[in-house]
């Protein structure tokens, strides 16, 4: 898709804005390898709100608000070749806002790749809170590690290079069934339904599953026979609506996600 435009907002804002959590768009690192990287995560629609319209600019000027260690991450992160893989800033913050608004402690994070949200999240935990941080590709985290303990929360992520999969399956056999208040899905799109249900498994009752990239650029309005990401997502948002283990939002932010709140 197009790389997107920097918005006019101060300088040291804009300077990669549209790089702004990480993790939410790169979860398709966590999974399973793929021969493209790509592989369509680029955020080439970042909301229904158009990218340079002056009201998409007056959120970002009324609303973004960023950590010096996480600004300092966003802009190494900016200069990656993949760097254009990351959610829309506004949905990165809504996120950390949810994780201290339920007051969680235990967090599950699919698709880390430089560390950005992991980092974000971290912060808002308590002294005594984790978040399990799963992906596949650890060249990618040693941008965010040395900036995790500069912030003084390294103690509070819990790297796990291996399939999600993996790491979901040894969680739940470890006996952390309804244990965790909050989880990110956002890895290779064919397996999105195989993550929410161990999540779902792995939640507390009242926790919050986001689910990102539900909106797919738009593809999910026409998902091709052979686009298998596209017919998953879609299946998925299917499922969710009549999902009655969850109550569900889907909000057009970003590239689309949904929060399932556990029944």
């Amino acid at each position: 898709g197009p790389e997107m435009p920097l918005f006019s907002v101060p300088k040291e804002v804009a300077v990669g804005t549209a790089m702004l959590g990480v993790a939410f768009a790169t979860g398709m690192l966590a999974g399973k390898r793929y021969p493209s990287l790509v592989f369509g995560t680029s955020k080439s629609s970042k909301s229904i709100i158009g990218k340079s319209s002056p009201l998409w600019q007056y959120i970002l000027d009324h609303s973004l608000r960023e950590h010096p260690i996480l600004k300092k991450l966003r802009l190494l992160t900016a200069d990656h070749p993949w760097g254009k893989m990351m959610v829309s800033c506004d949905q990165a913050q809504l996120m950390a806002n949810l994780v201290k608004l339920i007051k969680a402690k235990k967090v599950i994070e699919i698709g880390v790749f430089t560390g950005y949200n992991t980092l974000n999240m971290a912060l808002v935990l308590p002294d005594n809170g984790r978040v399990i941080a799963c992906d596949i590709n650890e060249d990618y985290v040693k941008i965010g590690k040395p900036l995790w303990k500069e912030a003084g929360v390294e103690h509070k992520i819990d790297l796990r290079i291996k399939p999600a999969i993996q790491t979901l399956d040894e969680l739940l056999a470890s006996g952390e069934a309804e244990t965790f208040d909050f989880a990110f899905i956002d890895a290779d799109k064919e397996s999105c339904n195989e993550y929410y249900e161990k999540c779902l498994r792995l939640i507390k009752k009242g926790g919050i599953i986001a689910i990102d990239n539900v909106l797919w650029s738009g593809r999910v309005l026409k998902p091709r026979k052979d686009d298998l990401a596209t017919q998953s997502i879609h299946h998925l948002n299917e499922k969710l609506l009549r999902d009655a283990r969850v109550n569900i939002s889907m909000l057009p932010m970003g590239d689309g996600v949904t929060l399932a709140f556990k029944l």
